[in-house]
């Protein structure tokens, strides 16, 4: 893995495109840290449904910047980040700076399939309301162009040890 000795591995993509499960392989195989960017602010901050109920969405978009910065400094680990997180230009910046970015594609159906199996499902802010998959679509539509800035891994009918399999492999090529 000459080229990218060192250097971090950033995961980004929609809400249940695998990332947390995907990175967890990826740090596994490679003998790397792994590290959970919405994890580490719910430790921190608490429930992110708390914290966009009680503060609001810019509280979480900040509590993101700092866990983006402080994961860049990192060296050699996976990092799982927020479905918006690489979105937000300072963050895609520092965290592309000492990491190589994948983003995990998955289609709305994939991803309404995949919440509803998902307990947390439910809980996730950006889907409140009345209906769940419209808003899938909406955001999915949103963030194409923001999403496809980064290199693209199919996430859709495969499984996390195969999508982990593809990273690694693109890691050393």
């Amino acid at each position: 893995m000459a080229a990218s000795a060192g250097r971090n591995v950033v995961l980004t993509g929609f809400m249940g495109s695998g990332k947390t499960t995907v990175g967890r392989i990826v740090a596994h195989q490679l003998g790397w840290a792994f590290l959970d960017t919405d994890a580490l602010i719910v430790a921190r901050h608490g429930p992110i449904h708390a914290i966009f109920t009680e503060h609001g969405e810019a509280a979480f978009r900040a509590h993101e910047r700092e866990v983006a910065i402080e994961a860049a400094a990192g060296w050699q680990q996976v990092i799982a980040t927020g479905g918006r997180m690489m979105l937000d230009p300072p963050n895609a910046e520092v965290l592309s700076a000492t990491g190589r970015v994948f983003c995990l594609i998955v289609d709305a159906a994939e991803v309404y399939r995949r919440l509803q199996a998902d307990p947390d499902g439910p809980m996730r802010p950006l889907l409140a309301g009345d209906d769940p998959a419209t808003a899938i679509a909406r955001l999915l539509d949103e963030r194409a162009d923001g999403y496809g800035q980064f290199e693209q891994v199919p996430a859709a009918g495969r499984t996390p040890a195969a999508i982990a399999t593809d990273i690694i492999n693109r890691l050393r090529s």
